[in-house]
């Protein structure tokens, strides 16, 4: 496998404005000031991002009362993401990154093992963003299940 670059606490998240499922630009300065999960998946409807994405949704208060907000991206167009959202009713905003510039400073998009093979695709991962734009927490290679309900057990107080 070949190098890929990863975020460490301390490191200053990358920046980013992508398209909501709206197709509305929506940009990690939009949060400047409060913490936020960021998390990375793979493709929209799919069984496992359809579980974690209705965790996240079915958490969000238990976050939200702890200070963060949810921000979900992948590589999916605004109108895949728009019929996830309305079929789950997620309450969070996902985003498209379709050419993977985000996915891939993020450290989130590369190399990964795939039932023993080497593929090119989505890593799942979750990021916790301070309010200055920190990385607090980054996690690569995360459960689509049971990852929620760990987060919370583990978020920084």
């Amino acid at each position: 496998m070949t190098e890929q670059k990863r975020l460490s606490p301390g490191d200053q998240a990358p920046a980013f404005t992508l398209p909501d499922s709206e197709g509305k630009p929506v940009s990690l300065s939009d949060y400047a000031g409060r913490s936020v999960v960021v998390y990375f998946y793979p493709a929209a409807g799919t069984p496992g991002c359809t579980k974690q994405a209705c965790d996240f949704r079915d958490s969000i208060g238990d976050l939200e009362s702890s200070g963060y907000d949810v921000i979900g991206i992948s590589p999916d167009k605004p109108e895949k993401l728009a019929k996830f959202v309305a079929a789950e009713g997620l309450n969070f905003p996902l985003l498209s990154d379709v050419d993977r510039k985000v996915l891939t400073e993020w450290g989130a998009f590369g190399e990964k093992q795939n039932y023993g093979k080497t593929v090119m695709g989505v890593i799942r991962s979750t990021f916790l963003v301070d309010p200055e734009g920190k990385i607090k927490k980054a996690m690569y290679n995360v459960r689509a299940t049971g990852h929620v309900a760990k987060l919370l057990r583990e978020l920084p107080a």
